[in-house]
């Protein structure tokens, strides 16, 4: 009951993994990740490289002219670095609200101790994170939840130390870790559908071998949602 259907691919997919737009009373269409705009919405479930194709080629101008049924509209320039700045801000603001309700460890030793005696459901590192010790602690995740062998490393996020301490209000923040079960899945949903848009690009990696956007390379498709690291 709460798919939506995505305005430029027409795939069908829950509202949570979809990116809702919405018309500004000066006639801006606009992100409303939160999806609390009042209004006729719209919903895109493309990816960011994929959004600025079809801007470029008027399918977007278009695709919004039969949502809004032929409102007044204008589209930014920008809309794709507007969506991707609001759904970064959605997922820290989820990981800041995860971490003031107690369910984020941080620190090497407590996130090993939990992730050794199978608590940890949820591994993150900063992107500038150092190898040896994103390795340490994937490999302390991986005997925990008798995962040896699987390649599980946890999310490499597309975020540097000093932003991710910022958000969480905490100094030095390089790896975190959920104990909380649903906790990790409100995480996970956030996370994803934020990675799904900005899609791959380079970044910082703490694994030995390549990271593919925001993860590390030992990922699985998830249908609609593009690459997702296997321990998210």
């Amino acid at each position: 009951m709460n798919d939506r259907t995505c305005i430029l691919s027409r795939d069908s997919g829950p509202r949570d993994g979809l990116i809702r737009l919405a018309i500004s009373p000066d006639g801006a269409v606009l992100p409303d990740v939160r999806a609390r705009a009042p209004g006729r919405g719209a919903w895109i479930g493309v990816s960011r490289a994929e959004l600025d194709q079809a801007h470029a080629k008027g399918k977007l101008k278009s695709a919004l002219a039969r949502a809004f049924k032929g409102a007044a509209l204008t589209i930014p320039d920008d809309l794709g670095a507007l969506i991707a700045s609001q759904l970064e801000r959605a997922a820290l603001d989820r990981l800041g609200l995860e971490a003031k309700a107690g369910h984020l460890l941080f620190g090497t030793d407590r996130i090993e101790t939990a992730a050794r005696s199978g608590k940890l459901h949820l591994l993150l590192h900063a992107s500038d994170a150092g190898a040896d010790g994103a390795a340490k602690l994937a490999q302390a995740w991986r005997v925990g939840s008798d995962r040896e062998g699987s390649g599980a490393r946890g999310l490499v996020l597309p975020v540097d130390r000093t932003i991710l301490s910022l958000a969480l209000g905490r100094e030095n923040v390089v790896h975190a870790g959920l104990t909380d079960a649903q906790a990790a899945e409100r995480v996970r949903a956030a996370l994803s559908r934020w990675l799904h848009f900005i899609g791959p690009a380079p970044a910082p990696e703490p694994c030995a071998t390549a990271a593919q956007g925001a993860s590390a390379t030992d990922t699985q498709a998830v249908p609609g949602r593009g690459p997702v690291d296997e321990g998210i």
